[in-house]
């Protein structure tokens, strides 16, 4: 398992595989994660602002009190994530799947 508690990964790209990663608190900000597999990572309180998750797959997530604020989801695969508190203020949720 993937362990970056607190780490700025601010740099990472699109279609990075993130299976299991420990993210928390992680600062994602404004990241192109498009077609990141995200699947059962832990985003527990992590920085997600105007992340680009589109077509991620963020099956079983833990997102709780993560600030996804204005983050692009679209197409993005949210199936059985945990969502408790987190700031969804301006994301686009279009498409989800």
């Amino acid at each position: 398992m993937l362990t970056w508690t607190g780490a700025n990964l601010r740099s990472l790209t699109c279609g990075a595989d993130l299976t299991n990663a420990n993210l928390f608190v992680a600062d994602l900000s404004g990241a192109n994660l498009d077609g990141a597999n995200l699947t059962n990572a832990d985003l527990t309180n992590a920085d997600l602002i105007g992340t680009n998750l589109t077509n991620a797959n963020l099956s079983d997530a833990d997102l709780s009190g993560a600030n996804l604020d204005g983050a692009n989801l679209r197409y993005a695969d949210l199936r059985g994530a945990d969502l408790t508190n987190a700031d969804l203020t301006n994301a686009d949720l279009t498409v989800l799947t």
